[in-house]
């Protein structure tokens, strides 16, 4: 995928201009939060699932080259092959490979992000195969010019009824409709070819699962369950991190992801896929491979935000989010959005890459309070900022104003005086409303927005006074 995090804060002016954007993403937030709400309440202790679910995915992290073994001398002993990328490039070669070796025409893919940061459809394409999307979001997407995605779990979220349907009558030459019924049937009229013609299929991967080197599959639409037991090739790709020890303890996530990610109890459709078809089975893969990928993820695990990788891919970061809920996903430039996005980003493609990401939060905390893993969101934000100062990425402005700031900070008498000085200075810039409309050096907080102006004494003075009078 196209990297284009430089240039955040233009994308993110133009989305918040997009009056049917805003439309779909205030329509799409009531769905997604008050769903969760309601699903959540039906756990007896949902807090106490969450700190099992953040153990569970923690301890994995701590001791993942075991793990991985053991997943791979699992999935193995089944009858599948274990493949290794360092980079998106050698899982693209992987997959390009495999076809060749069985030679294979047609490869159907359900919804895989890791696929998204090494644009695998892309590489299909130019080796002279053919890639379909069947994941609803993902097929729109893709018939769209390989539209990017704008969300975790539902990439086409901010495309509406009616655009959908002028797609639709464009690329399939169909008169529009008008209902999500007839739209989704069509579309399943669509695929249902290319589900019996497929001879490979691509999957992503919700869990890996090491006790029984299975994968798990968490859908809504069954097209993962087609596109992984019908052609006689099944590629999973997926990153390093997604490996949970046990079936019992990946059942403890489910309860969280599904809850979390579109408030639901359970999805329509898990499937747990363990190795190749055996004598006298009657649908399954007669060849199965797993593409493991690090890309990035080892240097994560290195650093000060190694807690991201706990992440199950819900979304629910992104909902609850003030700057996604108004800007969309595709401000963000790149595969992942929101605040897990400004988090992992930075990590994957160079810090210097996408400055503006761990900036692009209000640290409400709403990211963290959601997390059903419990990563700690606005503290790793906060630590790529650290880092940006000390690499010297910010302004120069920026930064000389905060060492000023700190060197008045220790000298708390010339900070008194300083802030006596600005409280009344703010005061009469309020005027007669009380108000001011823009501020020096914060222009990008006050062109947007009007504060109310200070009643021109200082905390320490308004807190004298009152204990004066008490």
């Amino acid at each position: 995928m196209q990297i284009a995090t430089m240039y955040f804060k233009d994308r993110a002016q133009v989305k918040l201009n997009d009056e049917l954007l805003q439309y779909n993403l205030k329509k799409s937030k009531g769905k997604f939060v008050g769903k969760r709400a309601e699903a959540i309440r039906e756990l007896d202790d949902f807090e106490g699932t969450r700190t099992a679910a953040r153990e569970i995915r923690q301890r994995v992290l701590d001791n993942l080259d075991t793990y991985l073994e053991i997943f791979e001398q699992n999935a193995t002993a089944r009858g599948a092959t274990v493949l290794w990328a360092e980079t998106p490039e050698e899982a693209n070669r992987h997959v390009l490979d495999i076809a060749a070796k069985h030679q294979l025409k047609k490869a159907i893919k359900s919804k895989s992000m890791v696929s998204e940061e090494s644009a695998l459809d892309h590489a299909i394409e130019q080796a002279g195969l053919k890639v379909v999307e069947t994941d609803l979001g993902e097929y729109i997407l893709q018939i769209n010019d390989y539209e990017p995605p704008s969300h975790i779990i539902a990439p086409a979220l901010h495309k509406s009824k009616e655009e959908v349907s002028a797609l639709f009558a464009k690329v399939h030459g169909t008169p529009p409709k008008t209902g999500i019924q007839e739209l989704c049937g069509e579309a399943r009229a669509v695929l249902r070819e290319h589900y019996l013609t497929g001879d490979l299929g691509i999957s992503g991967a919700n869990f890996l699962i090491a006790e029984t080197g299975s994968v798990m599959l968490v859908t809504n639409e069954g097209n993962a369950t087609l596109c992984t037991t019908l052609p006689k090739v099944h590629v999973v790709i997926t990153g390093i991190e997604k490996i949970v020890p046990t079936l019992e303890e990946a059942s403890t996530l489910l309860r969280l992801l599904t809850r979390s990610a579109t408030g639901q109890s359970i999805t329509n459709y898990v499937d747990i896929l363990t190795g190749i078809k055996g004598a006298g089975e009657y649908h399954g893969a007669e060849h199965m491979y797993f593409i493991l990928v690090d890309s990035g993820r080892t240097r994560v695990l290195a650093s000060e935000v190694r807690e991201a990788l706990r992440c199950i891919r819900c979304g629910a970061c992104l909902n609850h989010c003030p700057v996604y809920q108004n800007i969309g996903g595709h401000s963000y430039g790149w595969v992942y959005p929101g605040p897990i996005g400004s988090v992992i980003t930075p990590m994957f493609i160079g810090q210097e890459m996408a400055v503006d990401l761990p900036n692009a939060s209000t640290l409400c905390g709403a990211c963290g309070v959601v997390c059903p893993v419990r990563i700690p969101l606005p503290e790793l934000l906060r630590k790529h900022r650290e880092a940006q100062v000390k690499e010297d990425l910010r302004p120069w402005v920026e930064r000389l104003g905060l060492k000023g700031w700190t060197w008045l900070a220790l000298h708390p008498g010339l900070y008194g005086l300083a802030t006596r000085i600005g409280v009344r200075l703010m005061k009469m810039m309020g005027g007669y409303e009380g108000r001011i409309h823009k501020l020096p050096l914060v222009g990008g907080w006050s062109d947007g927005r009007d504060l109310p102006a200070p009643t021109g004494k200082t905390f320490r003075e308004l807190y004298a006074a009152k204990r004066r009078s008490a």
